[in-house]
């Protein structure tokens, strides 16, 4: 009885142990991760910049003999002065268009032009169209009162967007020195990937690690890279043209080109509007630069992707509307990415499965 006893007692001490020490290291986890959690988004957003531009850094590291740090310093300059001398550009109309945009729908003052004839004659939703519209360059208010709590709901979308988009040109910067980090000790980089991939999937470690590199390249060139390039080209050019809150529409156009839909939807209500407003020159000069900038990704992808890496476009969808909901402009790049990477890296694993006997 008493060995009995006895072995209880140990066997509850050591039970008592067990459950200390896991509390105090699921305790020390969620710590940790409460500390790391606002630097996920941008790190991993760093890390797929960094594989991005990886082979135009071995370039230019050959370029300047072997001088990594000197690189990838140049890299990153350079790719934060390509790219956010236009976003910054085209801040400014972001905050201040979706602000007048909000202001104007809340009290009335919104300057609505008379709609062209043309437009009661476009099949099944014209004659709807121009009498909303003639409404809203004549009465605003009972034009808002048809369409009072849509508009509500998206003008606040709006809004919240455009506030936003300080936070992500901030989280922007702070990624790219990250991948220039990255780039500058790509060795220690490549190294603990490796190793964290073989702990993780064994011997085909190595083989994820790089179908996950091949698929994060593939995906930021093929797909973010043309998206950023389609919407940043239109919005300058509806910028030239003196598009209200160019740089709101330019966001959208960047939100409807990463999910794969394109920016002619966003487009072509803005050239409407020109086309009413503004003199043929002007108008004829925007359709022009909008068809070939809508145009350039039939050319661009298929460069740029890269033969034997399939993307599928629905995990695209999937996960640039999710991460742009969960984490603003960045997680609109980053959800994508990632999803992409979790769905090839998951087929790959029930690719070396047994075969299932039917």
């Amino acid at each position: 009885m008493n060995e009995v006893t006895q072995a209880d007692r140990h066997f509850m001490d050591r039970a008592i142990e067990t459950f200390i020490r896991i509390a105090l290291l699921a305790i020390l986890a969620a710590w940790c991760f409460d500390i790391v959690r606002p630097f996920i988004v941008p790190g991993l957003w760093g890390a797929i910049i960094a594989i991005g531009l990886y082979p135009a850094y071995q370039l230019l590291v050959n370029a300047l003999g072997g001088r990594s740090v000197l690189a990838a310093t140049l890299m990153s300059v350079l790719t934060l002065a390509v790219l956010l001398v236009p976003v910054v550009l085209l801040s400014d109309s972001v905050v201040g268009g979706a602000e007048e945009l909000l202001h104007g729908f809340e009290d009335g003052s919104l300057d609505v032009p008379p709609p062209p004839a043309w437009v009661s004659g476009v099949p099944l939703v014209g004659a709807y169209a121009h009498g909303l519209w003639d409404d809203a360059s004549t009465n605003m208010e009972d034009a808002l009162r048809q369409i009072t709590p849509q508009i509500k709901v998206a003008l606040r979308w709006l809004g919240g967007l455009a506030a936003g988009a300080g936070i992500g040109i901030l989280q922007f910067v702070f990624a790219i020195a990250i991948a220039g980090v990255l780039l500058a000790h790509e060795e220690g980089a490549r190294r603990a990937a490796r190793t964290v991939a073989n702990r993780l999937a064994g011997a085909r470690g190595v083989e994820f690690a790089g179908l996950a590199a091949a698929t994060v390249r593939s995906v930021t060139r093929g797909i973010l890279g043309v998206a950023l390039i389609q919407s940043i080209l239109v919005g300058l050019g509806w910028l030239a043209a003196g598009v209200p809150a160019a740089g709101l529409w330019a966001l959208l156009a960047l939100l409807m080109s990463t999910i794969q839909v394109g920016i002619f939807p966003i487009a072509l209500p803005i050239l409407i509007y020109v086309f009413t407003t503004a003199d043929t020159t002007t108008f004829i000069a925007l359709l022009v630069w909008t068809l070939l900038v809508g145009s350039i990704d039939n050319i661009l992808k298929p460069i740029l992707l890269g033969r034997g890496v399939e993307v599928p476009m629905t995990v695209i969808f999937v996960g640039a509307i999710g991460g742009f909901l969960s984490s603003g402009i960045i997680g609109l790049f980053v959800g994508s990415v990632v999803l992409v990477l979790g769905y090839k890296v998951f087929s790959a694993w029930l690719d070396e499965g047994p075969a299932v006997v039917a």
